[in-house]
């Protein structure tokens, strides 16, 4: 106990029982400044561990667990999953075979009336699989499919709307580098994972079909019907050229996966290998673009591990000031017990989402909600929370007015396109997202059937 005079009254604190809030309040504040999260991680980190040796409440033995920490994400093999998937996704995008699969699907669904904004959900799915990246995926639609959309008469609302949504499925359906990440932080498997999310992305990307053809016959002035004389043909070769080859590795990577012949990190090298080779056979691979693409894959996993480094630094120093037992019995001692949980979980999650990307949130706040899990829901039911948080999380990156998806699409757009608009396309899709997101957690089955299925 420490006693300070000020002002002739005496105020006292309990170091052992501060500094753990004081930390946590700290990088809120950080956070909120727009200063860069790994570094706002690793320089709290530094700063409460001198306080906490000053004061006695730390043992200066225990921060040299730091290194040896460090060492073992180095040697973390699943992490190279996410370089590998990253610039499988990025050379799909840049050799153009991204590009040409939006508008071929678009020439084959566009007699359909709202067959444009469906070619958008279909493609937002396999863009999902191979990229895993919201940004790019939203970028992507955003530039291709928007203008042609708004060519066609669509409303604004419904297209950028349709586009903003497709792009978040990559948060979830597999192989996603979100699940990956909570993969390593659950410490639960990513093959399982991957399984888990299957059925939750397919209803996710079949709620947001459904809305898009039963919105466009209820009303028909937001998507109107092309002319097929402006439709040019397509034959059923050509579309197989287009459809297979991604489509073929996506089924390379993930059942190499399921069938336990690799694991993510060795199917991630393979995706990458493949990629590559379906850029030369497509007349996109060249020099500049393999540079591209390699630029692209390092930013972002430097930004990762960056991200991750400063995230072992706080979560040592804060167990170290015992800040993760107040966590954990703050969460033990919520009224309603997995109720509770769950519900103060995901709404932490779901505002978490509006501020910081998913890696923050899955390196930051995972570890934290992680000791009260075991023992509130069980480890078996850790495959379960990972999946409803990735689910959780692209609800997060949707909803106006902070998602990110929202915010990549409107660095794309026309500006006579209004935020406004792109907001009010955004909220049908919000709900279906969050309609899903109610029903896999009312119904663990439907993630947990596949893990079990393949595990027996």
């Amino acid at each position: 106990m420490i006693e300070i005079e000020l002002l002739d009254h005496v105020i006292s604190f309990d170091p052992a029982t501060t500094l753990g809030p004081g930390m946590f309040i700290a990088l809120v504040f950080a956070l909120l400044s727009g200063y860069p999260v790994a570094f706002c991680l690793g320089g709290i980190a530094v700063i409460f561990a001198l306080l906490g040796m000053a004061l006695g409440v730390i043992d200066p033995l225990f921060v040299t667990a730091l290194p040896q920490r460090i060492l073992g994400i180095m040697a973390n093999f699943t992490l190279l999953a996410i370089p590998a998937f990253v610039f499988m996704g990025a050379m799909l995008e840049t050799s153009g075979i991204a590009e040409r699969l939006l508008e071929s699907m678009g020439r084959l669904l566009g007699k359909l009336r709202g067959g444009l904004a469906l070619a958008v959900v279909l493609v937002g799915s396999l863009l999902a699989a191979t990229t895993g990246v919201v940004a790019a995926t939203v970028t992507t639609m955003g530039l291709i499919s928007l203008p042609a959309m708004l060519r066609a008469g669509y409303d604004r609302s419904l297209a950028t709307g349709v586009i903003a949504a497709s792009g978040t499925l990559g948060q979830i359906i597999p192989p996603s580098i979100v699940l990956v990440v909570l993969g390593d932080q659950l410490g639960v498997s990513v093959g399982d994972l991957f399984l888990g999310s299957l059925i939750p992305g397919v209803l996710m990307a079949g709620a947001f079909a459904t809305y898009v053809l039963v919105i466009s016959h209820l009303k028909p002035h937001l998507a109107p019907q092309l002319n097929p004389a402006d439709l040019i043909p397509m034959q059923p070769g050509q579309l197989l050229r287009v459809i297979i080859p991604p489509l073929g590795l996506i089924l390379l990577v993930l059942g190499s996966i399921f069938c336990g012949i690799a694991t993510p990190t060795e199917a991630g090298v393979l995706g990458a290998t493949g990629a590559m080779v379906l850029a030369a056979l497509n007349g996109g691979f060249s020099r500049s673009s393999l540079s591209k693409v390699c630029d692209e894959t390092l930013r972002t996993t430097a930004m990762v591990m960056a991200i991750l480094l400063g995230s072992t630094a706080f979560s040592l120093v804060f167990r170290g000031v015992g800040g993760d037992q107040l966590i954990a019995d703050l969460l033990l001692n919520l009224p309603g017990g997995k109720v509770g949980f769950m519900a103060v979980s995901m709404l932490t999650i779901f505002g978490l989402g509006f501020f910081i990307d998913f890696f923050e949130i899955a390196f930051i706040a995972v570890p934290l909600l992680l000791p009260a899990a075991r023992q509130i829901l069980g480890p078996e039911a850790l495959i379960w929370l990972g999946v409803v948080i990735g689910a959780n999380l692209q609800t997060s990156f949707l909803t106006p007015p902070f998602g990110f998806a929202l915010f990549y699409l409107r660095g794309v757009a026309p500006k006579t396109i209004t935020t406004q608009e792109i907001y009010k396309g955004a909220l049908p899709f919000v709900g279906l997202q969050i309609s899903v997101l109610v029903l896999i957690i009312a119904a663990p089955p439907l993630v947990d059937w596949l893990p079990n299925l393949a595990a027996s």
